[in-house]
């Protein structure tokens, strides 16, 4: 495979830190380019820094170089997308968006393609607090400058492993090293889909070298994983005494305790969002994505947070995970 000259644009948290790390270990050319606050990028790479925000600084940090891809994290206002994009499309040949299947309408139908509706978005739009939209017209922004044939989307859903700055699975990681009766939610053969960061960035990588084009759900067949597994993969990394105690769906919506947020991963099977964990990854597979087991995502995302501390919360985000009162009050309630 010939040596690939990569620009990722973020490039030092989650992500962005996975594709980095795994372009380096290939042997390709890594320049990254980010702000320069949120740490350094892997050893290997190329760093730049500049405030993407900032149509003036970000041509002068990339000047005239030229890239084989391009790899775009971001997040935010469209706009962003568009400026670096358009500055971009006539020096690199190919890029890869990390979007999210949030761009799909609400709620996700239950074995959802690609082919389904999404929202409306503006790729010139300067406003990222509505996520879904704010993805949906980075996407469109992407493909306004590079064209659909030179731009793949990876509609990531639920991203795990290490360096997840969101903090679902250090959540948990956390709550079970504490150890004593933990509040598992049910049923515990609950299918899942996730990815884990690294398989997300070496699909990236791959769909760069192929020129792939046009969106993927990139994540794992549904049921990869299943509640039981990943919990049962928590007990394991951490070598906590923590017993398991299963809750029903229904104790758990009861008692007020919100899915996703705080029990981090969790949706209840009958909800209207459980869509999220059942979409159709055909495609993607059909290219070459490949998801490896729970046990290493869980041992690594463990192994990640004793050598480097648990993450801070991303600004404009709740801490994700489930007070442990409300946890003692439930679990209480099941013994009367």
């Amino acid at each position: 495979m010939a040596v690939m000259r990569l620009l990722v644009l973020g490039g030092t948290h989650h992500v962005g830190r996975a594709v980095v790390e795994e372009a380096v270990a290939r042997g390709d050319q890594v320049t990254t380019l980010t702000r320069g606050v949120s740490g350094p990028s892997a050893p290997g790479a190329m760093s730049l820094h500049a405030d993407r925000t900032d149509p003036a600084a970000l041509r002068a940090a990339l000047g005239g170089a030229t890239w084989d891809a391009v790899i775009d994290t971001w997040s935010g206002a469209p706009r962003v997308v568009l400026d670096s994009a358009g500055l971009l499309a006539g020096r690199a040949g190919h890029y890869g968006y990390v979007s999210s299947r949030s761009v799909y309408q609400w709620p996700p139908a239950i074995g959802l393609d690609e082919s389904g509706p999404v929202v409306t978005g503006d790729p010139g739009s300067e406003d990222g607090a509505d996520y879904a939209a704010a993805k949906r017209g980075g996407e469109l922004a992407a493909i306004e400058a590079f064209g659909a044939d030179r731009t793949v989307l990876a509609r990531a859903g639920l991203i795990l492993g290490p360096y997840e700055g969101v903090g679902r699975m250090p959540w948990w990681l956390r709550r079970i090293e504490r150890g004593g009766d933990v509040l598992a939610p049910g049923p515990a053969d609950l299918k899942l889909q996730y990815i884990d960061c690294r398989d997300l960035a070496r699909w990236l990588l791959h769909a760069a070298d192929e020129g792939i084009s046009g969106p993927f759900n990139t994540v794992s067949q549904p049921g990869h994983a299943t509640m039981a597994s990943l919990l049962a993969a928590a007990v394991d990394a951490t070598g906590s005494d923590a017993r398991l105690v299963w809750v029903e769906p229904e104790v758990i919506l009861a008692a007020g305790i919100a899915p996703w947020t705080e029990l981090p991963v969790w949706l209840p099977p009958d909800g209207e969002e459980f869509g999220l964990h059942t979409g159709n990854v055909d495609a993607a597979y059909s290219t070459g994505l490949t998801c490896r087991p729970v046990e290493e995502t869980v041992a690594d995302t463990w192994a990640w947070l004793q050598a480097e501390g648990d993450p801070s919360t991303p600004a404009g985000r709740s801490r994700h995970g489930l007070d442990p009162e409300r946890e003692r009050e439930v679990l209480a309630g099941l013994a009367r």
